[in-house]
């Protein structure tokens, strides 16, 4: 990868494109080459789309869901425009000179109609519309220069104002083509080819701004004055002008100056930036641009953007500066919103961009993970990235997460250069002075919200005589240790016999230690606590607020009381495999105290993580070895169209790799513990288990005919301690398959597998767990197979998601504990992410907003913050679930809310569809058939009429009771339109005319 280039400091913006918009098109069948998008307009709610076709689409912004399509027969749409003070409605102009104002009526659920049509420009081509800023106004221009403007009436105005038709008034007609028109505050600004006209639409009195004419399409606009010192004065308005120049005039239309932005624009072009493109900078991009300005929109924050067909430029026009130009290429129009901005290209491609400073961008390309893109940001626009002021948005530690998400092998070059831009980074900036001045200078440091220095020490800044004075530190007293573990070695050896757990774990910390070089306790949950010489500190700050070096020492000594430890426990290992030293069956009068040997070898040591070994060391490679055999075996055979497409050599296949998995990775209780001890020692048993661990024998069947009781009268018992059927089936501990609790949940692997094997584990687990053989039970008897439910909770982390989750809608439908155990995992899996905080603290649009932020979706993964967000909000959360279809289903929904939650979510997700287009979706969502009937029986009783009042006491139908409204009526409808065949379609009558559903039982009939 070559160096990237720097980009000088005068770029502080950039126009950024993070939404990808291709998808929406071509649900909207317009990116085919017979339906083109003609023109657009932007609101807060809305993204207006019209087509050659003659159909005007209405997008919600919030989700991209396609909410309306309003149909016209006079011609493709031209223009669009949304009132800015009333978002229910919108004016729009077609090919044959009409203008229609439709008024949505989306709050109160009715149909849009259209309220107001004018046939003033018929014949004529219009060029330009543009709303009142307070009234339901709108004025039109054409291209024979012609304005006028039209009055909407609406029910919202009063009692009969729906009903009044105000007349089409002309305001004037100007010498040439309207190219531009604005209002604001009670003035329209009309911009000609010519000239730049303003009216006083209350006094109808009209003047030219300037005297100069010109020749071409120059844009023209009101700039409003809303910031800082300029405060409440009148607005500006700016007219463009050849060669790259804007006129700026007053309110009253005199020309005040003259800004000239040729010279200004002999800069390169700031790149753009972009997930279809790497960023592109040219240094050697620097002529000078004469350029006629066709349009003039107020943008952002005191900005002016205008652009050609092939960039995009945004001024500062109070300063008289250009904020930047971007090469955007075959750029037809564009629609704005505050600092976001829509363009339609000359393929009907279009593209969403945002005016950004650099650090937000950054930011914004942190949280969407886009790792490389950010890096490349962060290298060219360095001198955005590096002051101070970017610690707010961009600390250090960010960058150092993004230094370690790019990979070495592809972006090697880039992570050089990042840590070049890291390396110049200045500290977040503090009024206390005094402070900073006691921290080295190779120590660089931020200052959190609650006023605690964090301190980081940069690369390469630590002296080497203080890294080789703790290394030694460190060796001495792992010398130390080694002498003294060889001296409890002979010690243990002599009383090996009568070792135990206690014993072991007590020597682990000897009298003789100083207490500074005590290993952690892990009981305590505490931090390291060292006391170090004076001279080892170089600053002047709490030792709370920066690391301790102590820690590299202390490594060392926990590194070498885990070896003591592990040698001790294989010669105790070692003795007891001798046959000799077995112990006898104790004596009653002994209360069981000569098994305390055989539990200690199972308790895991807190000092080593690896217990594992601990259990039996000789055999951890050679069972890692037979698992390895034993799947590219089976991988193997399944890859064999002989034994993949015959299900009795498939099943033999899976069941003789399933002992091997079981062996090597299953619980730790089947290798030691879980054992069945032989017959005739359940007495012995009982015994042992009396002195096992609280954490170990609560994860242990009971195989003793006591506890075989004890758990059928938990299960035969009707009362329960609080009445939870969970602690009842935590007490049934011989049938693994009826409780969630039986078998502890692993969602992680219990110990490290090679990437391969990994995979071939993933796809012989899940095609098990898919295939279902668990009903056998001379199987399950002969070689120890479990149930499907306690199999995913064993090896969940060895399952594919996705899979797994379909498997659980399609193939255990009828057991939904396994679904249950599926969602635990995936709560658990995703318990660390960032959108869980946002989802606890209660507000539904801002985890609405995180989640959308996360696409591409993985279906598990977002399935288990919905179920949160179910879980917090109910109704309300499953109502906006449709946004996230087709990635989430309706089964999906199904599974995890109620009935009637389902059906409110059923009937948004199909109301969300043009209404020509919902009866061939629902029809699409129905997979199985059966869900018809189900759906159908859900509707009736929900949110329905009371049966007394449209069924007489002899199930027939009562009088007028086809006036009463069903809650779902709408579903309703559609589901008895489907296509069907008769048994259907009279199965469903029959349930029609049960619920006293009269309008659909007499369509099917």
């Amino acid at each position: 990868m070559p160096m990237l280039p720097v980009v000088p400091e005068v770029q502080s913006h950039v126009l950024a494109e993070f939404d990808c918009l291709d998808p929406l098109l071509s649900a909207l069948r317009l990116d085919s080459g017979r339906l083109k998008c003609t023109c657009l307009a932007v609101s807060r709610k809305w993204l207006a789309l019209g087509t050659s076709a003659g159909g005007l689409h209405l997008i919600q912004r919030e989700g991209w869901k396609q909410r309306l399509i309003l149909t016209h027969k006079e011609g493709s749409i031209t223009q669009v425009s949304c009132c800015p003070h009333d978002e229910d409605f919108i004016a729009v102009a077609t090919s044959q000179g009409l203008v229609v104002v439709w008024e949505l009526q989306l709050e109160r659920r009715g149909r849009p109609e259209r309220v107001s049509v004018s046939w003033e420009h018929r014949g004529q081509t219009l060029t330009s519309l543009c709303w009142d800023t307070a009234a339901l106004r709108v004025f039109a221009g054409d291209k024979g220069g012609k304005v006028s403007f039209l009055r909407a009436g609406s029910s919202k105005l009063g009692k009969g104002s729906a009903f009044v038709i105000f007349p089409v008034q002309t305001i004037t007609t100007v010498d040439s083509r309207v190219v531009q028109l604005g209002y604001l505050d009670g003035r329209l600004l009309v911009s000609s080819l010519t000239r730049c006209y303003l009216c006083d639409t209350e006094r109808e009195k009209f003047w030219r701004v300037g005297n100069k004419e010109r020749d071409g399409e120059y844009g023209a606009c009101f700039f409003p004055l809303s910031r800082g010192v300029t405060a409440g004065q009148p607005p500006l308005l700016y007219c463009a002008r050849p060669g790259s120049r804007v006129w700026e005039a007053s309110f009253s239309g005199d020309v005040l100056s003259t800004h000239q932005f040729k010279q200004l624009l002999a800069v390169p072009p700031a790149p753009l930036i972009s997930y279809r493109s790497e960023p592109h900078y040219n240094r050697a991009q620097k002529s000078s641009q004469s350029i006629a300005f066709p349009r003039l929109l107020y943008f952002g924050d005191q900005n002016l953007l205008t652009w050609t067909d092939s960039a995009i430029y945004v001024f500062t026009p109070q300063s008289g500066q250009v904020l930047l130009w971007t090469e955007v290429k075959d750029v037809v129009e564009l629609a704005v919103y505050r600092n976001e901005l829509f363009c339609l290209h000359g393929d009907g491609r279009m593209s969403h961009l945002s005016l950004l400073s650099v650090e937000r961008c950054v930011d914004r390309l942190l949280r969407r993970e886009a790792w490389s893109l950010a890096a490349t940001v962060c290298v060219m626009f360095q001198h955005a990235i590096a002051p101070s002021r970017a610690r707010k948005s961009i600390p250090i530690d960010r960058l150092d997460h993004l230094r370690s998400q790019l990979s070495v092998t592809t972006h090697l070059d880039l992570i050089g250069q990042l840590e070049e831009v890291v390396a110049k980074l200045e500290p977040l900036d503090s009024a206390s002075s005094s402070r900073r001045s006691s921290i080295s200078s190779h120590e660089s440091f931020n200052v959190l919200d609650c006023g605690i220095y964090r301190v980081i020490s940069r690369r390469g800044s630590q002296s080497d005589e203080e890294t080789s004075s703790l290394v030694s530190q460190s060796m001495l007293e792992e010398e130390r240790l080694k002498e003294f573990s060889f001296v409890q070695e002979e010690e243990e050896q002599q009383g090996a016999e009568h070792a135990s757990s206690a014993c072991i774990l007590s020597s682990s910390h000897p009298p003789s230690l100083p207490p500074s070089l005590l290993p952690p306790d892990p009981q305590s949950g505490g931090g390291l606590e060292v006391t170090e010489p004076s001279g080892n500190h170089q600053f002047h700050l709490p030792l709370s607020f920066r690391p301790k070096h102590s820690r590299i020492a202390l490594q060392a000594v926990r590194d070498s009381v885990s070896s003591f430890v592990k040698k001790t426990t294989e010669k105790i290992n070692t003795l007891q495999m001798n046959s000799d030293l077995w112990p006898r069956p104790p004596d009653p009068k002994d209360g069981g105290q000569g098994h305390v040997e055989a539990v200690a070898t199972t308790v895991p040591f807190p000092e080593d993580g690896d217990h594992e070994e601990c259990l039996d060391p000789g055999n951890a490679e050679t069972d890692q070895q037979d698992l390895i055999t034993a799947t590219e075996k089976g991988i193997s055979q399944i890859q064999d169209p002989l034994v993949l497409l015959d299900p009795a050599c498939l099943k033999e296949t899976l069941q003789e790799w399933i002992p091997v998995l079981e062996r090597v990775l299953g619980p730790e209780l089947d290798l030691g513990l879980g054992k069945q001890s032989p017959a005739g020692e359940e007495e012995e048993t009982e015994d042992a288990a009396d002195n096992r661990p609280e954490n170990v024998q609560s994860e242990i069947p009971s195989s003793s005919p006591e506890g075989q009781e004890e758990g059928k009268r938990g299960e035969d018992s009707p009362q329960q301690n609080g009445g939870q059927e969970d602690q009842r089936e935590a007490q049934d501990h011989h049938r693994p398959d009826e409780a969630s609790t039986e078998e502890n949940l692993r969602v992680w692997s219990p110990k490290p597998l090679p990437p391969d094997l990994q995979a071939h584990l993933t796809q012989l687990a899940t095609l098990y767990l898919e295939l279902g053989y668990f009903g056998d039970p001379v199987v399950q008897k002969e070689r120890g197979v479990v149930g499907v439910n306690a199999f995913l909770r064993r090896f969940f982390f060895l399952l594919d998601q996705e899979r797994v989750r379909r498997m659980c809608l399609l193939g255990y439908g009828d057991q939904p504990e396994v679904h249950i155990s599926f969602m635990e995992a995936m709560l658990e899996l995703t318990q660390s992410s960032k959108v869980v905080e946002v989802i606890q603290k209660g507000d539904l649009l801002k985890s609405l907003r995180c989640l959308r932020e996360l696409q591409p979706w993985s279906a598990p993964m977002l399935l288990a913050h919905l179920h949160r967000l179910y879980e917090k909000h109910g109704e309300l959360a499953v109502r906006s679930f449709t946004q996230f279809y087709p990635t989430i289903l309706p089964s999906d929904v199904t599974a995890m809310a109620k009935h009637s939650h389902f059906l409110a979510y059923l009937d948004n997700l199909v109301q969300s569809r043009a209404e020509e287009q919902r009866l061939s979706f629902l029809g699409s969502l129905l997979q199985p058939e059966a869900l018809r009937q189900d759906w159908l029986g859900l509707a009736l009783t929900h949110d329905a009429p009371q049966k007394s009042d449209t069924l007489t006491t002899d199930g027939q139908p009562r009088w007028h009771s086809h006036f009463f409204s069903w809650g779902y009526g709408r579903l309703l409808s559609l589901l008895i339109r489907l296509p069907a065949d008769l048994a259907s379609k009279q199965k469903m009558a029959e349930t029609c005319r049960i619920n006293g559903y009269w309008t659909g039982y007499v369509y099917l009939c």
